[in-house]
């Protein structure tokens, strides 16, 4: 079920520009784009709302009324249906939906819309000298650079940053600042879970941690939520000894499912990463 979202514009700003956006998006599409033909010649460009009603398939004054910016109930199947007979785009789409007050579709792999993972993939690796890597919506590993598969050891793709840091004593030991950052890791993921709150997934690695780990039970059951963008992790190397980094999480506005962690260095630690590049030595993490 689409949950509603909370809008960012006040209802009539919103409605408001709900209406010039259909109403441009139909005067943008001619009759013969949409299979209509031998149509009379017309005043005005675009399709006729009574068509575009037709090929969405809901009633003439319902649509003339959502056109118009009324206050009205919509549903998602009807913004699918006439973003359908608009042919709007992925973008268009998305932005159809926020202006409706709805939450935009999710995408159902889990990647970025069209050819953008490749160019993720791209960005992601070049960080050389800042581990960096890409996680889904539950914390699991979708793309990392060289610096983090050396550095935090991520031999594949999959893993999950929250459950590794508490069931793996080895991954909780090389943060000499272990309370501050299981709290972090279980503030953050209760903040990400209520970005979905449809999404049952959360909830099962939740009690599946909770199962596994008394200390990230404890942490859940306290309700504490904090989604940070920008904090400071300590590191225990086997090799350079403690580096510090600036721990720095981003989203991208169109690719809203997967979060993007990038790991500055501290003068020490730079220097560390620039002198062995990390190769061929690994340590247990990330979170």
């Amino acid at each position: 079920m689409q949950s509603t979202a909370p809008p960012h514009l006040s209802g009539p700003l919103r409605r408001a520009k709900l209406r010039h956006f259909l109403r441009t998006r139909r005067e943008g599409i001619s009759p013969e784009e949409v299979g209509l033909v031998n149509v009379e010649r017309r005043r005005t460009p675009g399709l006729r709302r009574e068509e575009v009603a037709a090929l969405a398939g809901v009633g003439v004054s319902w649509y003339t009324w959502l056109e118009q910016g009324r206050d009205i109930n919509v549903s998602e199947g009807i913004v699918h249906a006439i973003s359908n007979a608009l042919r709007l785009d992925d973008g268009e789409r998305r932005y159809f939906f926020r202006l409706a007050g709805l939450n935009p579709p999710r995408h159902t792999d889990g990647k970025p819309p069209g050819g953008m993972f490749p160019h993720m993939r791209a960005l992601v690796e070049s960080w050389s000298s800042s581990p960096a890597y890409l996680t889904d919506r539950y914390g699991r590993i979708e793309l990392a650079n060289g610096s983090a598969r050396s550095l935090f050891r991520l031999n594949a793709s999959g893993d999950n940053c929250l459950e590794k840091f508490f069931t793996e004593a080895e991954t909780r030991a090389k943060y000499p600042d272990t309370e501050k950052v299981a709290r972090g890791l279980v503030t953050n993921f209760r903040a990400q879970a209520a970005r979905f709150p449809d999404d049952p997934e959360f909830g099962r690695i939740a009690d599946r941690l909770r199962r596994a780990s008394p200390k990230f039970a404890e942490l859940w059951d306290r309700h504490e939520v904090e989604d940070p963008y920008q904090n400071v992790r300590r590191f225990a190397h086997p090799h350079t000894g403690v580096m510090v980094f600036d721990r720095l999480l981003m989203r991208m506005p169109e690719f809203s499912e997967s979060v993007l962690t990038v790991y500055i260095a501290q003068p020490r630690a730079a220097a560390a990463i620039k002198a062995r590049e990390f190769a061929g030595v690994s340590a247990s993490g990330p979170p």
